[in-house]
C-alpha cells in the first residue's frame, strides 16, 4: 500500500510541474531531456549492485527498455503540450483513462479474475476521472490540439501495459532500479538526437531555467515508475486493481493540488467525481473482503 501511495504522490507532482513550466516559461523539450538524465542518475544511485555496462545489453528486458525510452519522451512531450494547450485536467484525464488498456491486458492476457464489486469499482473509476476533470469554461484551442489527448491515452496505456509485462516476465526485483535507469537513459539519448537535429536549424542556447525544470521533474519521474513496479508485487491485488487505484487516485490528488496551488475552482460535478473516486478505490482495493459480508 505504501509503494502505491508513493507512486501516486510522485505521479501527481509531474502534472503540477508541467503546469509550472508554462507559468515560468520553461522550454518543455529541453527540460524533459534533462529530466531523463536526472532520473537515470537517481536510478544508478539507487541500484545497490555493481553496474557492468557491457552486461546491460544482454538483459532480456534491454531492447524493451529502449523502446519504452522512445515512447516515454514522445508521450511526455504530448502530455506537456496537452497540459499547456487544453489544461492540466485534460492531460490528467487522458493519461488516467488509459487504465482501461492495462486492465484489459491483465484480464485477457494474464487471465486475472475480477469480482463483481471490483468490476463496478473500475467502471466507477472511469466515471470519476471524467467528472473530476470537467470544466465549466469551454476550452479554446486549435482543432489539431484535440488530437493530443487521444495520443496521450493510447501511449500511456501502452506504457503501463509494457511496464507490467516486463515486470512480470523479464525482471527480478533487484533489477527494478537498473531497468528504470536504462529506460530513462534511452529516453534522454533519443532526446539528444532530437536536439542535435534541431540545432542544425536553430542555435542551441543553454538556459538555467530549463535545467532546473528538468531536475525538478526528474526526481519524481523516476520514483513514480520505481514505486509502481514495487506496487505491482502486491500479494493480494492483481495488476487491474493496482492500475485502477493508481490512476484514479492520481486524478483525484492532482485535482486537489490544483485547488491548493493554483486556486482552481471545483464544480458540483467535480466534487461528485472525487466522491466517486474514493468509493471506486474502496471497491477495487477491498472488493474481495467486502464480498464476504454480502
Amino acid at each position: 500500500m505504501m509503494y502505491l501511495a508513493l507512486s501516486i504522490l510522485f505521479s501527481s507532482l509531474i502534472f503540477v510541474i508541467f503546469k509550472l513550466y508554462a507559468k515560468y516559461q520553461v522550454q518543455t523539450i529541453y527540460a524533459i531531456i534533462t529530466n531523463y538524465f536526472i532520473a537515470c542518475t537517481v536510478g544508478v544511485i539507487y541500484y545497490n549492485e555493481p553496474i557492468h555496462l557491457a552486461e546491460i545489453p544482454q538483459k532480456s528486458w534491454f531492447w524493451g527498455s529502449v523502446a519504452l525510452g522512445l515512447l516515454f519522451i514522445l508521450i511526455f512531450n504530448l502530455m506537456a503540450a496537452t497540459s499547456q494547450k487544453l489544461g492540466v485536467s485534460v492531460a490528467s484525464v487522458a493519461t488516467k483513462m488509459s487504465l482501461t488498456i492495462p486492465v484489459l491486458f491483465g484480464v485477457f492476457f494474464y487471465k486475472e479474475s475480477l469480482g463483481v464489486l471490483e468490476i463496478i469499482g473500475i467502471i466507477l473509476a472511469l466515471l470519476a476521472v471524467y467528472f473530476t476533470s470537467l470544466k465549466e469554461k469551454k476550452i479554446k484551442a486549435e482543432k489539431w490540439a484535440f488530437a493530443l489527448p487521444v495520443l496521450v491515452f493510447l501511449g500511456s496505456g501502452t506504457i503501463d501495459t509494457s511496464i507490467k509485462y516486463f515486470q512480470d516476465a523479464h525482471m527480478p526485483e533487484e533489477e527494478y532500479a537498473l531497468f528504470s535507469a536504462t529506460v530513462f537513459a534511452a529516453a534522454g539519448i533519443f532526446g539528444l538526437f532530437f536536439i542535435a537535429f534541431k540545432s542544425t536549424k536553430q542555435r542551441l542556447k543553454i538556459n538555467f531555467k530549463n535545467i532546473l525544470g528538468g531536475i525538478c521533474l526528474g526526481i519524481p519521474n523516476y520514483f513514480s515508475i520505481y514505486f509502481l513496479l514495487k506496487a505491482l508485487q502486491h500479494p493480494t491485488w492483481n495488476s487491474a486493481s493496482v492500475f485502477t487505484i493508481n490512476n484514479v487516485a492520481i486524478v483525484m490528488f492532482s485535482t486537489l493540488l490544483g485547488i491548493l496551488l493554483f486556486r482552481e475552482r471545483l464544480t458540483i460535478k467535480n466534487w461528485f467525481g472525487i466522491g466517486l473516486a474514493i468509493f471506486s478505490i474502496i471497491l477495487v482495493a477491498f472488493g474481495q473482503q467486502l464480498m464476504t459480508f454480502i
